[in-house]
C-alpha cells in the first residue's frame, strides 16, 4: 500500500465541518483550539454552527478549510497513520505542506488568512466568476476560452480536474459567453460556481504579487515527505521553490489531473481526503479505477477510512 493524503479547496466547506472531530479526537480539539487562539476569534464557532453566508466569505472559508483539514490530519496522525505523499487542491496545498512538514500550523494559518483576505480584496477590485465544465476535452475548453477572451471578455481555464472536468474563471461576461459556447461545443453541463471571484486567473494578479512579499518572509522548511505543487504538478521540497509556487498559485491554473496522474503513476493506490466534503474523493474515483479512496471529515468516516487502510 502507498498512502497519499489529499486536502480539499474552496467550495468544499459546509456548516458543521470539524464538529465531530473536535468532540471525538483530542488531537483535533487541541489544534482547533490553537487556531482559534492564533486568529483571535472563534473560527470553530463559524465552522460548527455557521451561518452559511459567513462561512462562504473567502477570508473565512480559506482558514476554515485549513483548520478542519489540519484537524483531520492530526486525528489520523494520532491514530498512527502517516502518508508517503501529500497534495492539496488550491488552498488545500497549505494543509498538504503542513502535513509534509514544510509549514508549521501557525505559519500555514497565517499565510492562508492573508491569502483569503487578499483574494477577497482582489475579487472586489476585479469582479469575476467561475463555472465548471463537464464532459468536454480540456484542449477544446482552452481554445474556446482563448477565442472568447479575444472578442468579448477575459476567461481562462482555472482548474484541470480530470475526467472531462475543467473549471473556467474570468470576467463575468467572458465566463457567461464561454459557458454558452462550451455547451454548443458538446459540454454535458456547464455549472456556475458559488464563489466570490475569478480565482486562479489573471484577475487575481494583485493578490499573487502581495502574497509573494508575505511568503518571502515566511518560515518555510524543506518538506519531509513528497508534496505535489498545484503550479508544477511535480514533487517539490525546496523552500525557495515552494515559496515561488505558492505566490504563483493564486493566479495560475490548478493542475489536478496531472497531480493524480503523477501519484497513480508512482504506485499510490490509497487516497484519503482530509477535511470537509468528498469533492476530491469523487474525482479520484473517476480518474483511477481500482484505487482505494475515502474522505475523512468526522468520526464515522474516520473509522471507515481506518478500516479501508487496514483491509
Amino acid at each position: 500500500m502507498k498512502l497519499a493524503f489529499l486536502f480539499p479547496g474552496q467550495g468544499s466547506q459546509s456548516v458543521g465541518m470539524g464538529a465531530s472531530l473536535y468532540q471525538f479526537s483530542e488531537a483535533a480539539k487541541k489544534v482547533l483550539d490553537e487556531i482559534d487562539s492564533l486568529l483571535g476569534y472563534k473560527l470553530t464557532e463559524i465552522c460548527f454552527n455557521g451561518p452559511e453566508e459567513k462561512l462562504k466569505e473567502t477570508d473565512i472559508t480559506q482558514p476554515a478549510l485549513f483548520a478542519v483539514s489540519v484537524a483531520a490530519w492530526k486525528t489520523l496522525q494520532e491514530a498512527g497513520f502517516k502518508p508517503e505523499a501529500t497534495a492539496g487542491h488550491s488552498v488545500g496545498e497549505y494543509a498538504a505542506l503542513a502535513a509534509a512538514g514544510a509549514l508549521s500550523v501557525s505559519e500555514g494559518l497565517s499565510l492562508v488568512a492573508e491569502r483569503g483576505r487578499l483574494m477577497k480584496s482582489a475579487a472586489i477590485e476585479h469582479p469575476g466568476s467561475m463555472a465548471a465544465v463537464i464532459g468536454l476535452d480540456a484542449d477544446i475548453v482552452t481554445q474556446i476560452c482563448f477565442d472568447i477572451s479575444a472578442k468579448f471578455g477575459y476567461v481562462a481555464p482555472a482548474n484541470f480536474n480530470g475526467n472531462g472536468q475543467v473549471v473556467i474563471s474570468g470576467e463575468t461576461d467572458g465566463v457567461a459567453i464561454a459557458s454558452g459556447k462550451l455547451q454548443e461545443a458538446g459540454a454535458k453541463k456547464v455549472i456556475p460556481l458559488a464563489v466570490s471571484g475569478a480565482f486562479h486567473s489573471k484577475l487575481m494578479l494583485s493578490a499573487s504579487e502581495k502574497m509573494r512579499e508575505i511568503i518571502e518572509a515566511a518560515d518555510v522548511r524543506p518538506a519531509e515527505i513528497p508534496v505535489i505543487a498545484n503550479v508544477t504538478a511535480e514533487y517539490e521540497s525546496d523552500p525557495k521553490i515552494i515559496r515561488e509556487n505558492l505566490a504563483l498559485q493564486v493566479a495560475s491554473p490548478v493542475r489536478w489531473e496531472e497531480t493524480l496522474g503523477k501519484l497513480t503513476g508512482d504506485g499510490f493506490d490509497t487516497f484519503l481526503e482530509l477535511g470537509s466534503g468528498k469533492v476530491l474523493t469523487n474525482i479520484v474515483k473517476r480518474f483511477a479505477k481500482g484505487v482505494r479512496c475515502a474522505a475523512v471529515s468526522d468520526e464515522a468516516s474516520l473509522v471507515s477510512a481506518i478500516e479501508l487502510i487496514n483491509a
